[in-house]
């Protein structure tokens, strides 16, 4: 028992003490936490994905397992969500809303950080790299699945472009592949704005909860929530086997696929 609350006191609740800040100030003070999410999704997330991805030092077989397991966890489980939400009998709005919830795991802040303080700062390259993954298909198919809610796939697509964490991850390719590297004061600039994407995401993340309406529809919360918090990181441990992955990938991986759902979601 010890043991177990040393490692949450460690590794879990430093997380949820910043996410709890961001709760009291939205209760105390009623800050909108739109604008901080904008702020998040053009500014804070793009800088963060190019740094990941250009300061990634994983070989190409190692890159290509995570990536491949990355996107296998992530379209199975919604293939999953998909034929269950069709059991329920919901509705075309609904059940993209749930697979949304269900699919995209919050990778990010609370998995790079829950990593970080597991594993350490030298074991984020796995876990950095199926994040940057994650960030991509959100950017991409999630889009793309969101407006399918509402519009059509074709025009859905069309606003993929219109999105700046696209850029990040073709310029980033793009210098990885030339070998390039930012001038001094632009990359400094970037590492700055990477650095404060997880912080920032975890304070938005305490101010969504804190605004949380539990007067929903309760069968649509508890398929979403089973799915995500139970079949997800069963489904995660038996793929991890399957990818054969080693140690230290096995646990970055898991624990990034075993994640509450993204705050990106809601943005």
């Amino acid at each position: 028992m010890e043991k177990l609350l040393n490692l949450f006191s460690n590794n879990l609740l430093p997380i949820f003490l910043t996410a709890g800040a961001g709760f009291i100030i939205r209760k105390k003070l009623d800050i909108d936490p739109k604008p901080i999410s904008r702020v998040i999704f053009y500014l804070f997330s793009p800088a963060l994905i190019f740094t990941l991805l250009t300061e990634n030092q994983l070989d190409g077989e190692n890159s290509l397992k995570i990536v491949g397991y990355a996107v296998a966890a992530t379209i199975l489980i919604g293939i999953i969500t998909w034929i269950i939400c069709s059991f329920l009998k919901f509705d075309r709005v609904l059940t993209v809303a749930v697979m949304i919830t269900v699919m995209f795991t919050n990778a990010g802040n609370f998995g790079l950080s829950l990593n970080n303080f597991a594993f350490g700062e030298e074991a984020l390259s796995f876990a950095s790299l199926y994040f940057v993954t994650s960030a991509i298909m959100i950017y991409t198919f999630g889009i793309a699945l969101a407006s399918m809610g509402k519009m059509s796939f074709l025009e859905s697509i069309k606003r993929l472009f219109s999105f700046p964490a696209i850029y990040a991850v073709i310029l980033a390719l793009l210098f990885n592949n030339m070998g390039w590297t930012l001038p001094v004061p632009f990359e400094r600039s970037v590492s700055m704005l990477s650095d404060a994407a997880i912080p920032a995401m975890l304070v938005l993340l305490g101010m969504h909860l804190s605004s949380v309406d539990l007067k929903v529809d309760v069968l649509a919360l508890g398929t979403a929530t089973i799915l995500r918090l139970v079949a997800a990181p069963l489904l995660a441990i038996g793929l991890a086997i399957i990818f054969k992955l080693d140690a230290a990938a096995y646990q970055e991986s898991v624990v990034e696929a075993s994640m509450p759902t993204a705050v990106m979601t809601t943005v």
